[in-house]
Parts: structure tokens; sequence; C-alpha cells
């Protein structure tokens, strides 16, 4: 059998590979994105952490809003609407 006939599961993989980078450095390396991608770079390690530490916080705030609003929705919610405008719950 040869390669070129039916060619393995490897070359496959690698033939779709090479032409996604193909097609990245045709259609990406050109305009706008061509900036963004030159200026792109690793961070240090204490960007890294920085940026980390200020993501963390983040999820944080966002949780304890959350958690908030479910408080809200099983403990005042059901008082103001029973109790306060006499609407019977289900």
């Amino acid at each position: 059998m040869s390669t070129e006939a039916n060619p393995s599961f490897e070359q496959r993989v690698q033939d779709r590979q090479d032409a996604v980078e193909a097609w990245v450095r045709r259609n990406i390396t050109k305009g706008s994105w061509a900036r963004i991608i030159r200026m792109a770079r690793k961070p240090s390690p204490e960007e890294f952490r920085r940026t980390s530490i200020v993501c963390g916080i983040g999820l944080m705030v966002l949780g304890a809003i959350g958690f908030l609003i479910l408080l809200l929705m099983d403990h005042t919610f059901p008082w103001l609407i029973h109790d306060v405008f006499n609407i019977p719950l289900p």
C-alpha cells in the first residue's frame, strides 16, 4: 500500500493542521488582527499573578451578588408578595 493512496491518521491530522496554519497566516496576519497578534506576548509571572488575583476577586464579587439575589428571592419576595400585597402564594 502506498502512503499517498491511503494516508495514515497521523498524516491526515498533520495535513489538516498545515491547512489551518496556512489559513491563519493568510487571513489573520493582515489588518487590525495583525497588530493585536504582534503585540501579544506571554505575561511575566507578576502580571499573571496580579491578573489571577483580580479575576478571582471578580468571581467572588459576582458570586456574592448572585447569593444576595437568591436570598432576596427565597425570603424577601415571598414575604413581600404574601404579607404586604395580600397575594396568595400557590
